[in-house]
């Protein structure tokens, strides 16, 4: 008998993305699916989508086999999108846009020729798509880093984009599809490094430089702060006595040395004195 042992995958990391929060990404693909799925549901691209909905949103790496598929490029002063849409959906959101009912599951699209509609089509889907995109990206963005996201992605023509650069890739299905099967696909954005570098620095924790800076210039001794307390008297009694006191009874105590304490550890003693009608500590000495 031959045992085979399996051993667990560890996920690579990439040094290139040591601290950088790329862990924080499925929080950026949350957003985005409800940034896609309500610019879906607008009355104006009602034409368009019908009734497609949004199933997931995910980060990857391009590995090589997104190359088969056709990308158009849009591009912007603040970085370049690169957008793919799996034909049988675009073919979908032709039927609804020039007025079929319900698109086709079941239809092979590689039967259905190429047109310059369709392809005008893709262009237009794509520009909406990658400017919903940029708009989550940049709402991300701190305020005083945003801006440079707001500008209008232009198409810039097909290209396939870098090998190993990042990629969302959208899921979308038609439930109402023809033929009784639900319609699946997908589309995808290809970020390139500028746009990627964007996403992460919107998705690094909240800072303020002036008080990290203000908090650096002093020691540690300076900023760790510590709550102390001061024990100005104490008095044993016994139990008799403490059950036997009224209301105006005096109990008699002379004042020594305060105790100081941290977390009922002895610190210091101190003596008490009076300063503009308040009991303050003074002449601190170590206990020993």
């Amino acid at each position: 008998m031959t045992i085979i042992k399996q051993t667990a995958q560890h996920q690579v990391l990439d040094p290139c993305l040591l601290g950088r929060p790329v862990h924080r990404l499925p929080a950026f693909a949350a957003q985005l699916k409800e940034d896609l799925a309500q610019a879906m549901r607008l009355n104006v691209n009602r034409r368009y989508w019908g009734t497609f909905q949004v199933d997931s949103v995910a980060f990857s790496r391009l590995a090589g086999e997104e190359n088969t598929l056709r990308w158009t490029n849009f591009s912007a002063p603040a970085g370049q999108i690169a957008f793919s849409l799996e034909r049988k959906v675009l073919l979908a959101v032709l039927n609804y846009r020039y007025g079929k009912a319900k698109s086709n599951a079941a239809a092979d699209d590689s039967a259905v020729k190429v047109t310059a509609t369709e392809e005008r089509l893709a262009v237009l889907l794509g520009q909406q798509l990658a400017g919903t995109l940029a708009s989550r990206i940049e709402s991300n963005l701190p305020a005083a880093a945003a801006g440079a996201e707001d500008e209008g992605f232009k198409p810039a023509g097909a290209g396939l984009p870098a090998k190993g650069g990042w990629v969302i890739s959208v899921t979308v299905s038609d439930p109402d599809s023809e033929g009784g099967q639900p319609l699946s696909g997908r589309f995808l954005f290809a970020l390139d490094k500028p746009l990627m570098a964007s996403v992460l620095r919107g998705l690094q924790p909240e800072r303020d430089p002036v008080r990290r800076a203000g908090r650096n210039q002093a020691p540690l001794g300076a900023r760790l702060q510590v709550g102390l307390q001061g024990r100005l008297v104490s008095k044993e009694m016994e139990l008799g006595n403490l059950f036997d006191l009224r209301i105006g009874d005096v109990i008699p105590i002379s004042m020594h040395r305060a105790e100081v304490l941290l977390d009922d550890s002895r610190l210091f003693t101190a003596a008490v004195s009076e300063h503009k009608g308040k009991l303050c500590l003074t002449s601190f000495e170590d206990v020993e």
